[in-house]
């Protein structure tokens, strides 16, 4: 693990599922019940745990593949509308923030560096779950998986994040718990967080080589220096 101080820093982004939040009680659950309704098994929290991280069309497909089922489109289709049906219900239900996620939301709020969540997760979805978790408040800018034509690994998010905010690839620290993640953020040029706790397919984060492995989300204050942090001028938004 890197110990050292990441500097520069003038603004964070953070993945959303397995970083910020344990969603995948949720997510199993309404793929568990879109299987069913197919007529195929259920797969179960530990499996669909796996299968999150690059968006809902491609957890369905892992799960339909893993069910042992002829793969066709209207079958993705059906069973990708079943899914979105009963996650209306269990992205909330089925979801809690993972330790001290929201202590250090709330420390970093105090401070003049703006937040954004960047995630593969559909988008309709993630307001409702920010909602109910009492974590929205704390992002000025949030993209999920309908609002870019790339989703991670692809940079394209990070890429749109910096020119929202109006920063330089060194200026944005991204914080996920996937090779997706890291993947993005070293493709984008900036600097990024891997965490330990998350869902990344089984292996570890460090695989990846990310800039800093931190073990808690807690970790992530004296990472960034924030005694040391020298008063910034709060970012905006640029105008599109």
């Amino acid at each position: 693990m890197k110990h050292d101080v990441v500097k520069g820093i003038r603004a964070i982004a953070f993945d959303l599922d397995g970083t910020l939040v344990d969603s995948a009680g949720g997510l199993a659950d309404a793929l568990d019940q879109a299987l069913n309704a197919k007529g195929l098994p259920a797969a179960g929290k530990e499996r669909v745990a796996v299968w999150i991280g690059n968006g809902a069309d491609v957890m369905v497909e892992r799960a339909l593949t893993w069910a042992g089922v002829e793969l066709s489109p209207e079958l993705h289709r059906e069973t990708r509308k079943l899914f979105d049906k009963f996650y209306e219900t269990s992205v909330t239900t089925g979801s809690q923030l993972f330790p001290q996620v929201k202590e250090t939301l709330a420390e970093l709020a105090k401070h003049p560096l703006p937040m954004a969540i960047v995630t593969n997760k559909p988008t309709p979805f993630i307001a409702p779950l920010l909602e109910s978790l009492a974590i929205s408040e704390y992002f000025s800018l949030v993209l999920g998986g309908d609002d870019v034509k790339e989703k991670k690994p692809h940079p394209a998010p990070l890429y749109l994040t910096m020119g929202m905010f109006g920063l330089h690839k060194e200026e944005l620290l991204f914080v996920g718990d996937s090779r997706n993640d890291i993947l993005a953020a070293q493709a984008a040029g900036c600097s990024c967080v891997g965490l330990t706790y998350g869902y990344n397919y089984g292996e570890s984060i460090a695989l990846s080589h990310p800039n800093y492995v931190l073990d808690h989300f807690s970790d992530l204050l004296p990472t960034i220096g924030l005694s040391t942090l020298e008063p910034l001028s709060t970012l905006k938004i640029q105008d599109a």
